[in-house]
């Protein structure tokens, strides 16, 4: 017995110590990482106010390198291409406490793809806050700034101003987005309702993250019986901060204002027989080939249910370059043998 209690002691102290030290080691990451990017800062920031006060050219810049790499050959990141980038980090950030605070917790290499893909600081650090919060890889990054997530959000049509509560309206609405992009599908143009929708299940974890934080799947082809009536509905999901149920409906069509009727309808249906008593009023989102933005206002104005309309495309999948992405620091360092920055692969222009 004595020994059991000992152990079953034991096992709980040798978890509780290794929680203590992974937050330690993480800690000790995060402050490695600061000061490395507060010193690249500083290194842009020297290499700007001397090109400028003393008239230097770019050749300093190759002399710099060679000179740091020399003092300190263990380390890496003094490439010609490096410094080059450090001065480009220091230019967009001339405020230490955005570096300190923000853009100053993330890896150097997301930093990089800030720069390289992003022309406005206010997106810059839209995209930084975003990638802190969420933990987002340099890949995950570099593909939400090539599908222009955070442009896209809050840009559907909606009523919510009307039918909602400020709080949740505001919320509700930055929920949406538009266009959603459903390349990951690999369907044509042409693809009808039905094949939309079951292409969508099967890859529901790329779908869960194009609808963004905080959506969770709860069934396709839900049934609903009204009056003795069969009803399904396309696509049904729960919303873990809006606290409410979101109905989807596909149209492989344009919009049409008759659309808003019938998801009015679910949306009833749903607040009836299985929204909770503390769940907010379910949302709907009607997804359309395209739309008519005016029309979609009008439509809407008088509808007593929350909805939004937003267009889906079915683009074809995203550029090969997102698989390889921007060079790490040792490719950039192999870069120096053709003395040339290096740039990545056909990159769009933000």
């Amino acid at each position: 017995m004595a020994s059991d209690l000992i152990s079953d002691d034991y096992t709980a102290w040798l978890a509780d110590l290794k929680a203590r030290i992974h937050q330690a080691q993480q800690r000790a990451t995060l402050s490695v990482n600061r000061e490395l990017i507060s010193l690249y800062w500083q290194l842009g920031k020297d290499i700007l106010a001397r090109q400028a006060d003393q008239g230097w050219g770019a050749k300093v810049i190759e002399r710099l390198s060679r000179d740091l790499r020399a003092a300190f050959p263990e380390m890496k990141g003094f490439s010609r291409a490096n410094l080059l980038y450090m001065r480009a980090f220091a230019e967009a950030w001339p405020d230490p406490a955005i570096v300190q605070q923000a853009v100053g917790q993330l890896p150097w290499g997301h930093n990089i793809v800030l720069l390289t893909r992003l022309k406005s600081p206010e997106w810059r650090l839209a995209y930084a806050q975003q990638a802190i919060q969420y933990g987002w890889s340099r890949n995950v990054l570099d593909i939400h700034i090539e599908t222009r997530r955070l442009e896209r959000q809050g840009q559907a049509i909606t009523n919510f101003d009307l039918r909602l509560p400020q709080a949740q309206s505001d919320l509700a609405r930055e929920s949406l987005k538009d266009p959603y992009r459903l390349d990951f599908l690999g369907l044509s143009k042409e693809a009808e309702e039905r094949a939309i929708e079951s292409a969508l299940v099967q890859h529901i974890t790329h779908f869960l993250i194009e609808l963004g934080a905080g959506f969770a799947f709860v069934g396709r082809q839900v049934p609903l019986e009204v009056g003795g009536d069969d009803f399904f509905i396309d696509l049904l999901f729960y919303h873990l901060k809006l606290r409410c149920y979101v109905v989807i409906e596909l149209k492989a069509g344009p919009f049409k204002p008759e659309h808003t009727g019938k998801l009015g309808f679910y949306l009833s249906a749903v607040d009836a027989q299985i929204k909770h008593p503390d769940d907010q009023p379910t949302i709907g989102l009607l997804l359309c080939k395209s739309k008519n933005s005016v029309v979609a206002e009008y439509a809407l104005r008088d509808i007593n249910k929350p909805i939004g309309v937003a267009e889906y495309q079915l683009v074809q999948s995203l550029p090969e370059r997102l698989q390889t992405n921007l060079p790490s620091i040792e490719e950039i360092e192999a870069e120096l043998a053709n003395d040339i920055p290096p740039t990545p692969a056909k990159t769009r222009k933000s």
